[in-house]
């Protein structure tokens, strides 16, 4: 087979620098999975007056609730509220995600 046929010579040379890059390219995503993972992104819902901080991972950090919208004989408005905070939150962390991890496909 010799040189230029089979996978005498560079063959191996060019397996084994494919090997390396494709170590390579997962150490990085692996790496940009983590940075997503711990990143904080900001949801918010009726003009910040609820927020919610959320991990990359969609780990729920913080809750912020303004005192001016709680109202004990409206509870469903404020649940509503939240929910849209909790829902804008995961959106942008998906928003993250796929920013940070669409160069590498469906490698993670």
């Amino acid at each position: 087979m010799g040189k230029f046929g089979g996978f005498g010579g560079g063959g191996a040379n060019n397996m084994q620098a494919l090997m390396r890059q494709a170590q390579k390219m997962q150490e990085e995503a692996l790496r940009a999975q983590a940075e997503v993972d711990e990143a904080e992104v900001e949801g918010s819902a009726s003009g910040n007056l609820v927020k919610v901080v959320m991990r990359g991972n969609k780990e729920l950090v913080s809750l912020t609730i303004d005192p001016s919208i709680v109202d004990p004989d409206d509870v469903e408005m404020l649940e509503d509220m939240v929910m849209a905070a909790i829902n804008d939150a995961q959106a942008k962390a998906d928003d993250l995600r796929a920013e940070k991890m669409g160069r590498f496909g469906g490698m993670m």
